[in-house]
Order: C-alpha cells, then structure tokens, then sequence
C-alpha cells in the first residue's frame, strides 16, 4: 500500500542554505531507500538509521508537556558496541521530534559504555537520568533547559560503584540496569539482575539516599517465586510503579522477554502477588518502559525485536522498532488492562465497515475492499458453538502467505500463527532470547518458535474484541483489554494485503468489523 501522510512535501531549500551538499545528498538517498522498504513501519516508532541492538527505551519523563523518550543505540565510532542514548520528544505519542544524543561515553566520564536505566524529576524539579554506566556501577546526569538537549553527568558518577571481587558488597549484590523514584524526602533506586548468591532467578536489589549521591544498600526487593519463573531468568530494564492500589514491577528477562509482578507494597520490600507475561516463546515484545503523564496515565512502550537474521537486516540498512504506546490500568477487580492509546485515532483515514455476519464452520471469507499494510482492524466476534476462529492478515490471494490470528474456545489460548508468513528463510522467531536473530547464529542458542501463545480467557457469553494494528512489518493484537500479543512479520509479496476470517468446528458471529488505513509518520 501507498503510504500517505498528512505533512507537506518540505520548501526548496534556497543555495546558501545547503551545507555539506553531499551529506545532504546521501541523506535523501537514504531517506528514500527506506521510504520504499516494504518492511519498514511507517506509524511506529523506528530508529532514524543504522542498526540497534539493543534498542531499549529508556529515562522515559512527562515534562513540560512533552513526552520525552531515551533509547539505545550503537555508534560504530565509539569503544566496544558503542551504546548510547539517543533522544526524541512528543506532544501526542504519535509524531516525534528528535533531538541530539543525550548520552555518550567519553575519555572524561568512567563509564565505557551507556546501558539501561531510567529517568525521575528529582527534589529540585530537574530532570534526571540514571543509568548503568558498563563495568563502573550506577551513573547519573541532569539536564536544566527546558528542551532537555544538553545533559550534565554528575562529577560523583559512579554513585553506586560496581562491586569488586574483593569487596564484602560482591557477595550481597549485584549492579545492573537501574530504577528510581522518589518517595517523600527519600530516593529509592533498585539493580542487580538475579540472586546474587547463585545467579539464578530474577531479583533486584534496594537503596536508599537523600541526594541522588551517597546511598545505602537495604536489602533484597522481593523473594522470587521458582513456580512463576524459569531458573535463568533475570530481572532487566525494572520500572516500578503505583498502579490503582497495587504495585506494579515491570521488567523484561533476556531469554523470555517482557513480563510484571503485581502485588503490594511496604515496609521497603515488594510482595509480588501474580505474575504475568506480554511475551511468550516465539515473540519479540522486549525491554518495556513506562510514562506517567499529566492526565495520571500510565502509558507504556518497547522494543520489538528485529526477527530478520543479520545478514537480511544489516543489508537493509536499518533495524530497531518500537510497540506503538500502551496505556496500562487496573480492572475493578484487580486485574491489569491494557489498549492502545487514544492519541492513535488522530492518524485514522478511510474508514469501512461491515454489519453483522456469521461464519459457518470451515468457512473463510475474504472480506472485499479490506486490503492493506498499515491498517487498523476492530472486530467484535461471538464464539457460538465454534472450537476455533479467528483472522489472516497479510495474506496473498492464494493463502501463500499469511498470518493467522487464532483463539482457540477448548484451550483458552490467543496465538498468532507465523508459519506462512513469509517466503522468506530469512526470518525467524527466537526463543529463549528474543533478539537472538542478531547473533551470528542464533540457531546454536535459540528455536525458531512459530506459533507465540498466550493464555486467555472469555468470560460465559462474553464475546471476543480484538483490536489488530498492522503496521508492514509488525502486528500488534489486544484482546478485550485484557491480553496483547505482538509479533514481526516479513511478507515478500506485494499482493499479501488481504483480510480473512474464518471458524473451525462451529459457527460464529461477527458483530461488528470496523477499519482504518492509517497515515505514516516516518517520512
């Protein structure tokens, strides 16, 4: 599909305003390579150029009306990977505006690299980035003009140093990404990644401080459950945080992806009550992090990992995606909730819609005039009888290739099928590692997971309402606000634009379809 936008082509650049005529030149030859990329999101957030692995935002902070969001990426120029914090900003979640890197290791500073961490406005009202700085321990940096582009690190850095092998702290805790907030007249700041005393399972480790700059170690943040978790899994990119009248710890483990506790909070200790995932084996939901605006919203956002093997995506020039923003809210009963934000609706176009059908069993109906690539799809279907029902996005006109969303009524499972996504052997879903496709072989470490399965429930006589957002090269699925699935996808046929639904072993009504085409706002 064509991708549209609601912005005007730019002015003619007069003569004396082009400077470096040549990097301008290679910069729209750029620009339009990727304009023309079949697989390049156009509404979702997507890194500028270059390749990001990771790709994780980061320091993410409500200020003066902006939402500002940091992110990882690489500079080829730099030590090591090279990690640094890029920066962008927006009014409405949906257009962004970039500004220059926040953060970069330099001969002046003791860290090598800039890895995970996160952002607060502290006592005096300045923003605040806290970061783990490679190999040193935990860093900060503040900024004091409104736009946030320039960024000072603390002379004091690192202010929790990396335990040494012969220190007493290397046998209590660990240093990794960091969190912190401020609780009354006290910082609170959690790291580390797994139990310190055997390197297994996730937990974090809390301090406390009156500066941001001398802190005190307390104690480990919570006790993990081994019933919830796999033994290697750690606690990664942590955002802790009020939800309703719960707590909320929101994290990602490098082999399973992103996933939370839910649970209470006092005494300086997390009591995790449930734990949940908002990724299973297969998928590439991956390093989360949250805002908190002025309207008390909690609105959340990650990386989705690229599944394309190296080789495909360093030849395309590009690799680093984000999910489009989340709110997250609690039910009345406790439970957790999630939909896209509003601000989305602001890029709808071309509306359609059907009236109410039914499918018969074993049927598929193509639905005329519904074709696309960047879309988005509400549909509200009853079960009936049916054991199995579902959509095929991104599907050819003889089913070549297809991706297939599926609820299954006997197992209480929403999957998406990627099987026949595309033709490409260039594509694979890893687990355990979700972004194990920029390894050079991610085959000796990770599976290629096919179907990505996630448990969920309809209630008695409930119908399913799904929410689908196809953006080219990812889709996004949130069922009844109470589940989201995502996944990458790499059609290689132009004509794999069309929309089936269809239902195995019983009937079911659709009650309502409705669908957008939706403006680009990568241009």
């Amino acid at each position: 599909m064509e991708r549209k936008s609601k912005i005007n082509s730019t002015k003619n650049i007069s003569n004396n305003e082009i400077v470096y005529h040549e990097l301008i030149k290679h910069s729209r030859q750029l620009r339009s390579r990727f304009f023309i990329d079949q697989h390049r999101p156009a509404y979702h957030f997507v890194i500028p150029e270059g390749l990001a692995m990771s790709f994780d935002p980061n320091g993410l902070i409500f200020w003066k009306g902006r939402y500002h969001m940091f992110y990882i990426f690489q500079d080829p120029n730099l030590p090591r990977d090279g990690n640094c914090w890029g920066h962008v900003s927006s009014i409405d979640l949906v257009h962004w505006v970039h500004h220059p890197t926040a953060l970069v290791a330099t001969s002046e500073s003791p860290e090598e690299e800039i890895w995970s961490g996160a952002g607060l406005i502290n006592k005096d009202g300045v923003p605040t980035l806290v970061y783990y700085g490679y190999d040193v321990g935990i860093c900060i940096a503040t900024s004091v003009d409104d736009e946030l582009n320039h960024w000072i690190k603390s002379p004091h850095n690192p202010i929790i140093p990396k335990p040494q092998k012969e220190s007493p702290e290397y046998e209590v805790y660990n240093i990794h990404d960091p969190h912190v907030w401020l609780e009354g007249e006290t910082y609170y700041l959690i790291t580390g990644w797994k139990n310190v005393s055997n390197d297994k399972y996730s937990t974090k480790y809390l301090f406390k401080s009156n500066d941001l700059v001398n802190w005190k170690y307390i104690h480990p943040f919570y006790v993990p459950n081994p019933e919830w978790i796999d033994l290697d899994e750690d606690c990664s990119c942590p955002d802790f945080f009020q939800i309703g009248d719960r707590y909320m710890l929101l994290f990602v483990s490098h082999t399973r992806g992103t996933q939370y506790y839910l649970g209470l909070y006092g005494n300086e200790t997390f009591y995790p009550e449930e734990h949940g995932r908002m990724n299973w084996p297969g998928g590439p939901c991956f390093a989360p992090e949250t805002w908190l605006d002025d309207h008390g919203r909690r609105i959340m956002i990650a990386w989705a990992c690229e599944q394309r093997l190296r080789k495909e995506h360093e030849a395309c020039g590009w690799a680093g995606v984000m999910t489009i923003p989340r709110m997250l809210s609690l039910a009345d009963d406790g439970s957790l909730r999630i939909g896209p934000v509003e601000e989305l609706k602001k890029l709808r176009y071309n509306y359609r819609n059907y009236n109410t059908m039914r499918v018969s069993s074993g049927s598929d109906i193509r639905l005329q005039g519904i074709r696309g690539d960047q879309m988005e799809l509400f549909l509200e279907i009853l079960p009936e009888d049916t054991e199995e029902f579902g959509l095929k996005v991104r599907c050819s006109p003889d089913d070549e290739e297809q991706t297939v969303i599926v609820y299954s009524n006997n197992t209480k499972i929403l999957y998406i099928d990627t099987s026949r996504s595309s033709l490409s052997h260039m594509v694979m879903n890893p687990f355990p590692y979700p972004y194990a496709s920029f390894l050079v072989d991610p085959l000796e470490s990770s599976k290629d997971i096919r179907l990505q399965k996630a448990p969920f429930k309809l209630y008695s006589g409930e119908s399913l309402k799904l929410h689908v957002f196809i953006d080219h090269s990812i889709v996004e699925v949130y069922a009844n606000e109470r589940q989201c699935l995502t996944q990458r996808i790499y059609p290689t046929r132009n004509d794999s634009q069309e929309v089936v639904i269809f239902s195995r072993n019983g009937n079911i009504t659709v009650k309502s379809f409705e669908v957008w085409d939706l403006y680009a706002i990568n241009l």
